[in-house]
Parts: structure tokens; sequence; C-alpha cells
């Protein structure tokens, strides 16, 4: 096989894994991938206002909003004005959104995040590079992307329950 497609197989194994991982996660707990990451961190942080979110997990306002929008419509997290403030609305987990992430299974990120930060810093800058210059090569280098491993738009209802997982 040449290089180039060695290469592609990589980037078509990567895209799948992501793929699969993210029905695994619907499948298992009704989220998405960002959905999951805003309810563990209401759970790590507690009440938070939504531009506050949006900067712990590194998501737009915009994209925060529509998010909590879904997770308010499932019953996992309340809004309420603070008492300090009324301009300000107070975001929080309830009951059921800490049972969910309770038992959600972990973003693939935090794995991949683990096992990144224990190679040397010369192979996390060789990593770096090559995917900045594999991006360029694709087109991709001013497309605008969070630090999150799923596939579609990050504001997305998440599919049904019953998305099959192995495809």
């Amino acid at each position: 096989m040449e290089n180039y497609e060695l290469v592609l197989a990589s980037l078509r194994r990567l895209i799948r894994a992501t793929d699969l991982h993210s029905r695994y996660l619907n499948k298992t707990s009704g989220l998405t991938s960002p959905q999951l990451l805003v309810l563990q961190a209401l759970k790590n942080r507690g009440p938070m206002i939504s531009r506050e979110i949006a900067n712990e997990i590194s998501l737009s306002q915009a994209t925060v909003t529509s998010i909590l929008d879904r997770l308010e419509a499932k019953q996992l997290i309340s809004r309420t004005r603070s008492e300090q403030d009324r301009r300000k609305v107070l975001v929080s987990l309830t009951s059921h959104g800490e049972e969910k992430t309770a038992g959600a299974p972990a973003p693939l990120q935090e794995h991949f995040v683990e096992q990144f930060q224990e190679l040397e810093d010369w192979e996390q800058s060789m990593i770096l590079a090559s995917l900045q210059r594999l991006a360029v090569m694709m087109d991709a280098e001013n497309i605008d992307a969070a630090p999150v491993l799923d596939v579609g738009e990050i504001d997305r209802p998440a599919p049904p329950m019953n998305t099959e997982v192995n495809d």
C-alpha cells in the first residue's frame, strides 16, 4: 500500500471511531457528546451562566444556548434568574441530569487527552504539526472546529435511541 493510502485509511479509521463512539454514547445515554460535555461541566462546577459554560467547554455561546434548549426540553437542566442580577440566567443540573451524567460513558476526547498528555513534548508537537499540515492539505485550515470529538453539527439533537452501533 502507498503511504498516502495508509494515511487516508488512518483518517477514515479516526472518523469511524468518532462516529461509532457518538452512536454508542447516544444509544446508552440518549445524549450527544456536546450535550454530555455541558452536563459534565455543570456537574463539576455547579450552576453557571451560559457564557461560563461556553468558555468551560470551548464552544460558542450560541451553540451552547441551542444545546441548553435541548437539555431543558429533556428536563436535564433548569434555568433560573439570578437573585443578585436578574439579567443573568443560571443553568443547573436537575436530579435527572445528575443521573444521566453518572451513567453516561466518558466522551471520546477524555481517553485521547489522557493518552496524549502521557507523550513526550516532542511527540505531541510532531502530532500537532502533522495534523495541522493535513488540515491545510485538505483545505480545512479555516474551518471552525471545537475541541470535541463528534461527527455532525455540534448543536444537533440526539438521534433516536434505537440507532445501530454495529456499522
